[in-house]
């Protein structure tokens, strides 16, 4: 472990964004989209997604012959799901029509010129009903650029064995389980503390319940105010508590999952998909386990937790844009939504879906769940996120040597070289 303090960032020229990584290899070879008459192939690059298919079949029922979406399976990391998007739209490949995008990805996407804008009737039926926070992972300088498909929020999970009520501050949840630990009981906050995204996402959320601002309203600037300092102290202290696991630091998502369904946790942050998981490996300890909004800084102010999710975009060189923003629509509508919710545990971006019956009893949760995405935290707004996560998450690794002044300095430094194009590598 190293004092951030001492860190020594890389310097700016090693800044070879996205350009240099697109010369690494050759663009790939376009799939077909129809070109040459008939009836137009719409590709569909997504993420897996174990039965989007059967939402795939129907939409294209439901075109009627004017069009075919072949749904191309994209890589399971996310990382590697952009380098592929990446290289084949830097090299103006016609072989893409519609994008699952992150939504982290989607002002970068739309700053490149790599989408198109969502405009006129379009627009106004993606908008009609969508949940505010993930249409703002959407837009970029006031126009639509996605239409959000899935989100997502995490939750605090605990067991009602060890703790009658849910803590409502980060504080509370520490001593609760430091109360546990002293009397030999399980006693583990499990979250994901690894050099990632979900450390940033960790971080965010703190960041954004103490009501700080990492960067400035338009984007454009470095801020780290008062509120992240305070959620920088907040991690730290979480993180040299005693209560997390001795694997805090290497955590990553199903890693924590296992853990805490392995008996060692009391309180576990993490996604959704922990609940059906817990249903199939343990339905004894699942009957112990409830779920809460995740504890806020102080207990006045409720929490803001910070959403992923999906984007629809379609491609700027796809030949068919007409009937890819169809094709879109038709994937992410509420009908869709439900049957993608309720059978691949993906958070719908579409209110009234919430109030359908069917969403009871796959999402026992959802009404937490849409109380989060009510007021939720998003992650920095800006073509230049994927930079910004990457320092970020370097320099809050290991949460431990954070020193909250000192750590808020090397992050507005690093972050005010993120937005210049420069430092983009750890």
């Amino acid at each position: 472990m190293t004092d951030p303090a001492r860190r020594r960032r890389r310097p700016a020229a090693r800044a070879v964004v996205a350009a240099a990584a697109l010369t690494l290899v050759a663009p790939l070879a376009a799939c077909g989209s129809g070109g040459d008459g008939g009836t137009p192939t719409i590709n569909l690059y997504y993420p897996p997604e174990q039965n989007l298919q059967k939402v795939v079949d129907d939409c294209n029922t439901q075109a009627q012959g004017r069009y075919r979406i072949a749904y191309r399976v994209l890589p399971r990391q996310a990382d590697d799901q952009r380098v592929q998007l990446v290289r084949r739209l830097a090299a103006g490949d016609t072989g893409m029509d519609v994008l699952g995008l992150d939504v982290t990805w989607t002002q970068e996407f739309a700053s490149a010129d790599w989408i198109r804008e969502w405009t006129g009737p379009d627009r106004a039926e993606v908008e009609e009903g969508t949940l505010a926070g993930p249409l703002d992972t959407a837009r970029y300088r006031d126009k639509l650029y996605g239409a959000p498909k899935n989100t997502n929020v995490q939750l605090l999970w605990y067991r009602t064995d060890l703790v009658p009520e849910a803590p409502k501050t980060w504080d509370d949840m520490i001593r609760q389980a430091q109360d546990l630990k002293a009397q030999g009981k399980p006693y583990q906050v499990l979250t994901m503390g690894a050099q990632y995204e979900g450390l940033v996402v960790l971080y965010n959320t703190l960041a954004e319940s103490a009501g700080g601002r990492i960067l400035s309203d338009d984007g454009k600037q470095a801020v780290m105010d008062a509120g992240t300092v305070t959620a920088l102290d907040q991690l730290r202290r979480f993180a040299t508590s005693g209560v997390t696991s001795p694997s805090f630091s290497n955590a990553t998502e199903d890693p924590v999952r296992l853990e805490f369904q392995s008996g060692n946790g009391a309180f576990q942050v993490n996604w959704p998909f922990v609940y059906p998981a817990l249903q199939e490996a343990d339905p004894e300890l699942a009957k112990k386990v409830k779920w809460a909004r995740i504890p806020g800084i102080d207990a006045d102010t409720p929490s803001k937790v910070t959403i992923g999710g999906v984007n629809l975009a379609v491609s700027a060189y796809s030949r068919h844009p007409a009937e890819s923003f169809e094709a879109a629509k038709c994937l992410r509508n509420a009908r869709n939504q439900k049957f993608s919710a309720v059978n691949d545990g993906v958070p719908p971006t579409i209110e009234r879906v919430y109030d359908d019956p069917e969403m009871t009893e796959a999402y026992p949760m959802k009404e937490t769940i849409l109380e989060e995405l009510k007021e939720p935290a998003t992650r920095p707004l800006t073509p230049a996120y994927q930079s910004i996560s990457t320092v970020m998450s370097a320099i809050l690794s290991p949460p431990s040597a954070i020193r909250p002044e000192r750590t808020a300095d090397e992050l507005r430094d690093a972050i005010a070289d993120a937005l210049e194009s420069k430092g983009v590598l750890p």
